[in-house]
């Protein structure tokens, strides 16, 4: 799969970034929203492939709000609800699926890959991008048809346990002025 920019919005910060963290080791690009006001300012400014969004944030209805805008994008994108207080209610309000936080890593990345993938057909190419052809491949050539990114396959079957840590980035070497 192309382009996989995901939408993240939750008003707890820690939430929001270890998420987004989680996502980024998982192949994905992710924006983050703290606030349903956020959200539907970016979902005009920019396609995304998923929206993730927590419900109850600047108030109970806020992920309701979200939903709502990701639902009249034109680009259709796929719509999860993240929860930590599940109910039966998500269908109806327009998302796809589900999940509930906290998650075990690998679990979570192959949640929102099948996410993805079945909501695919649905999603419309990006601006400028000629589509050829019918037929998309929908695989990596396996014999069961399970497609997973490199980045989701080097951590599946891993379990994360208590602190993560994220590779830093070296700061350039400095010059001596001679």
């Amino acid at each position: 799969m192309g382009n996989r920019r995901i939408l993240l919005v939750d008003d707890e910060v820690a939430v929001l970034l270890t998420m987004k963290a989680i996502l980024e080791m998982g192949g994905f690009e992710v924006e983050t929203a703290a606030s349903a006001r956020e959200a539907r300012s970016k979902l005009k400014l920019r396609e995304y492939q998923m929206v993730m969004t927590d419900m109850r944030m600047e108030n109970d209805a806020a992920g309701r709000d979200v939903i709502r805008a990701a639902r009249a994008a034109p680009y259709h994108p796929a719509v999860a609800l993240l929860t930590a207080y599940p109910d039966d209610e998500w269908a109806d309000i327009g998302a796809d699926k589900m999940l509930v936080k906290p998650m075990q890593t690998a679990a979570f990345i192959q949640q929102v890959q099948e996410i993805l993938e079945a909501h695919s057909p649905q999603l419309q190419p990006p601006a400028g991008v000629a589509v050829s052809g019918s037929k998309r491949p929908t695989t990596t050539g396996k014999a069961d048809g399970a497609a997973k990114s490199p980045a989701a396959k080097s951590i599946a079957g891993k379990k994360l346990s208590g602190r993560t840590s994220l590779p830093r980035k070296k700061a350039p070497a400095r010059r001596r002025k001679h």
